[in-house]
């Protein structure tokens, strides 16, 4: 048993989300998965992100069906940007040091691994599942990460939060992409129009 952990803007959180959390827990029999919604993408500095109230409660919405799947505020409660290994410790800090984290990515992130604050520090603070993603070569990514990284076998869905948010702008159905419940709130709240 074990806890996963995956991380994102989720601006909005898809079906493929949703996927990727159910086969970590079946392929790597976790208790758990987070649901992390990031307060300060380092990433997205500049960028506009919707509000986090607004991705955590269509995380909560995506997730309630599943107590195995459990959305988590802790990059609000961290000051500065949402770094990967800060989230780490802090996860270990509630969950205690003893518990075993699985933090679950996709392969685009394994090829960008060492251009993340500490990885080095982040290599030794968990173990790794990798989803591969379509057109990503995993072959290209760092051998020190590669070589600590269990692959998820998953069904390739090339679905993006950007695409979503593009359709919505653009009036194009989003159904199938994400849980009903989310496309409701993103109506109800107009995002992304």
């Amino acid at each position: 048993m074990g806890t996963g952990l995956i991380g994102g803007t989720f601006d909005p959180i898809h079906l493929a989300h949703l996927v990727m959390a159910e086969e970590a827990l079946d392929a790597l029999g976790l208790a758990r998965v987070l649901i992390i919604p990031a307060a300060r993408p380092p990433h997205k500095e500049g960028e506009p992100v919707t509000p986090l109230e607004h991705r955590l409660e269509m995380a909560r919405l995506a997730t309630r069906d599943d107590p195995r799947l459990v959305v988590s505020d802790i990059e609000a409660r961290l000051p500065g940007p949402s770094y990967t290994i800060e989230t780490i410790r802090a996860v270990k800090r509630e969950l205690g040091e003893g518990e075993r984290l699985w933090f679950i990515m996709g392969a685009d992130s394994l090829t960008q691994f060492f251009g993340w604050k500490d990885p080095e520090a982040l290599i030794d603070a968990c173990e790794f599942a990798v989803v591969p993603r379509p057109g990503i070569d995993m072959s290209k990514a760092d051998p020190r990460i590669v070589r600590k990284a269990t692959v998820l076998p998953m069904p390739l869905l090339d679905i993006a939060s950007s695409d979503i948010r593009d359709r919505v702008r653009r009036g194009r159905s989003i159904r199938y992409l994400v849980p009903a419940d989310v496309r409701a709130y993103i109506q109800e709240k107009n995002l992304y129009s």
